[in-house]
């Protein structure tokens, strides 16, 4: 398939573990002996405006954590937050990396994000030296799976959608992008990932994309 000039990528689960899912929020919580049941309760009443940048990390902790007296600080809270990131176990970063190094393709994140979680990401990990554009949710004041935010990808790049390619590990966030006419893959591994790609049209070298770690990359 020739026509393809666009990459759109999720970044959790996808390239790095996912910045503040359930998982991590436990570890955290956990680690701080806090209630996990009354968390979560506080939490998914100020997500969504969390991740859309309608409120910043410190009125996000204030609601979830620090509505009372704490024997530790929201910035060591953040900190194990952040501490929570770390490079997928069959990440696809290597595949990006490769893509990336050939310059022949506009690359970019589409992913939900708190603007604190999302700059340190990219930054720690790298991400900004990767890719051409950042449509997150913090950034846009929208979330997956609403095809707004894939519109506005296509509208600010100037990309029709059977140029572009969207990677994500869910499959309703796929379906959303797949819904306007973009190419879809569901991210089930590096491999995979390879494999689907070839199929649009992209094709890698294998050996040059195992085993990339951060940094080598």
């Amino acid at each position: 398939m020739e026509g393809i000039s666009t990459i759109l990528w999720d970044v959790g689960g996808v390239l790095l573990t996912n910045g503040w899912d359930r998982q991590q929020r436990e570890a955290v919580l956990t680690r701080f002996g806090l209630d996990q049941g009354d968390f979560e309760r506080r939490h998914a009443e100020v997500d969504q405006a969390w991740e859309k940048d309608e409120i910043g990390a410190d009125e996000y902790l204030r609601a979830t954590v620090f509505f009372e007296p704490r024997n530790f600080t929201q910035a060591e809270f953040l900190d194990a937050m952040c501490a929570q990131s770390a490079l997928l176990a069959d990440s696809g970063i290597g595949i990006l990396r490769q893509i990336s190094a050939w310059e022949e393709y506009v690359l970019a994140t589409v992913n939900n994000e708190s603007r604190a979680m999302n700059d340190f990401r990219l930054t720690k990990f790298d991400l900004l030296d990767d890719f051409d554009a950042f449509f997150s949710s913090c950034y846009l004041g929208l979330r997956k799976p609403d095809r707004r935010i894939y519109q506005v990808a296509l509208d600010v790049l100037q990309r029709d959608p059977e140029e572009v390619i969207f990677i994500d590990d869910r499959a309703e966030n796929v379906a959303a992008a797949a819904s306007l006419g973009i190419h879809g893959i569901r991210y089930e591994g590096s491999s995979k990932l390879a494999d689907e790609l070839a199929r649009l049209g992209v094709s890698l070298t294998q050996d040059r994309f195992r085993g990339l770690s951060v940094r080598e990359a």
